[in-house]
């Protein structure tokens, strides 16, 4: 125990019940939310339980949101919220502004007593995450087999409600080219009834659909560890541009070897999409015997640098697979990469690394090592370096919107041993995730775009603030950190700005 006077200063709890606030910045999201329509879409979408009691599933949703911004990673952390009395003054004034009376209405006969709490409870958080599994769906499964379990129709609203949010982005930063990423990622779990990945360890997979112009996650759908990535991608691919918005005239896509699949690569280059026709691609292939063949006969003459430094060199291949021979119609072009592997003597086994390679002698009879990839794409008359450095641009973003909803967002966290409530609690963290984008670049501007979340919590979301009730409205007096204070009261201006007009 510290000794009285041993340090040069102590703690002191509150006095005023509700004066303060440690998360002034957090009402902001919840403003955005509301003028994005965030809150009615999830009305509904969601719509409304049948007991027509307690909490909402709506209401449920949007807390959930504000646990993953303000950096919880639990149901639990609903709290951490219901214990800032300043921030409940906020939300219980704000809650449910600008709903039509009749709405105001239903909502309060929703609880027999007076409700006392801004956010809900832990359990009924539960509950309603819960609520989103499909047990009779769970009867399909096949020990050792891929499947992936029908979704309640609540657990597609969460997708339909992300999809308006996109498009409400979109309508305020049109965007006339969509460049979507598809890739999924492991989410390492101790649950009981979680399944082996390919890594040998307990895990859940979702596969990701991320619109690079935009920066937002179109689609996500949720999986089992043990569902390979490329498994049914082409209907994931159809539904994500089921939930593109207006205003999109090109659609083009990138993915790693798992979308290495002869549907998926012909239903892109023949135009089958009814909407947007032709779809250029980019997609790493697998480096088969077949392949290594064609790469083997490939003349060194046509190996050229992919650029100045890295001794990466690229040729274009003549390769034709016989699915391809059978099936495909339409121009594809395999362009392989070898990449040097320096220190040859210490791989003298090449079965034991992980990545294909390739030898080959230079003009000193000396031999080399290299490490290959592939890519295959329909377009043509791009410079083949070109191709090269756009399929590459998928690990920048896409990757680090993974790491963003594991680490930074509460998507590394899965609350349930129910496959169906940790699809809703994914899908929440998504909606969070989006809602940030929207955030910063609507809001905050270009130069916050790409600062992590860590940032945006230490200079924006919390931040003290003094809660001061006048002429029944609500101010929140802030510190006297200009830098802070300057960026909320710009903020909550051009979050006013958007809900009267599109972006200036």
């Amino acid at each position: 125990m510290v000794s009285e006077g041993l340090l040069p200063f102590h703690y002191e709890e509150q006095r005023v019940p509700g004066s303060m606030t440690a998360l002034a910045g957090l009402p902001a999201y919840f403003a955005l939310a509301v003028v994005a329509g965030v809150r009615e879409s999830l009305v509904r979408h969601l719509g409304a339980r049948s007991d027509g009691q307690g909490w909402t599933d709506a209401q449920v949703v949007l807390a959930l949101m504000l646990v993953n911004l303000v950096g919880g990673d639990s149901v639990e952390d609903l709290a951490r919220l219901e214990g800032d009395e300043g921030l409940c003054r906020v939300m219980r004034q704000i809650e449910h502004h600008g709903l039509p009376r009749k709405e105001r209405r239903a909502l309060e006969r929703r609880w027999r007593k007076e409700r006392m709490r801004a956010f809900p409870s832990v359990s009924a958080a539960r509950r309603c995450l819960a609520a989103q599994h499909n047990e009779a769906a769970e009867a399909g499964r096949v020990a050792g087999e891929a499947f992936i379990p029908e979704r309640l129709e609540s657990v597609r609203g969460l997708s339909r409600a992300n999809a308006d949010l996109v498009a409400f982005v979109q309508a305020k930063r049109p965007c006339d080219v969509a460049t979507l990423d598809m890739d999924a990622t492991l989410v390492e779990t101790h649950k009981q009834e979680a399944l082996y990945c390919y890594k040998k360890f307990k895990a859940y997979q979702p596969l990701n659909t991320w619109w690079a112009e935009q920066q937002l996650v179109l689609h996500s759908e949720f999986r089992d560890g043990n569902v390979p990535a490329g498994f049914e991608q082409l209907r994931v691919f159809e539904e994500a541009l089921g939930y593109l918005p207006a205003g999109v005239e090109t659609v083009r896509t990138r993915s790693d070897t798992a979308g290495y699949q002869w549907d998926w690569l012909r239903y892109c280059e023949e135009g089958r999409h009814p909407r947007f026709g032709r779809i250029e691609f980019a997609v790493g292939v697998d480096i088969t015997d077949a392949f290594r063949q064609a790469i083997t006969t490939t003349p060194d003459l046509r190996w050229q640098p992919v650029d100045d430094d890295s001794g990466q060199e690229w040729a274009e291949v003549c390769f034709a697979p016989q699915a391809m021979q059978r099936t495909l119609k339409g121009a594809y072009r395999f362009i392989a990469v070898r990449d040097p592997v320096r220190q040859m003597e210490l791989f003298p086994d090449t079965e034991q690394l992980s990545f294909p390679t390739l030898r080959s002698q230079d003009e000193a009879g000396r031999t080399l090592l290299w490490k290959l990839t592939a890519v295959v794409t329909n377009r043509m008359e791009m410079d083949a370096v070109a191709v090269i450095h756009w399929y590459r641009g998928r690990c920048g973003k896409s990757e680090e919107a993974h790491s963003i909803m594991k680490e930074d967002l509460a998507g590394g966290h899965l609350p349930s041993k129910r496959f169906g409530a940790n699809a809703a609690w994914w899908l929440v963290m998504i909606l969070a995730m989006n809602l940030h984008a929207a955030m910063k670049l609507l809001v905050l501007g270009e130069s916050w775009v790409p600062r992590r979340m860590k940032a945006v919590r230490l200079w924006f979301i919390t931040v003290p603030a003094l809660v001061i009730s006048h002429a029944r409205t609500l101010t929140l007096r802030l510190g006297a950190h200009a830098a802070s204070a300057r960026l909320l009261i710009e903020a909550h201006a051009r979050i006013a700005e958007l809900a009267r007009g599109p972006a200036g």
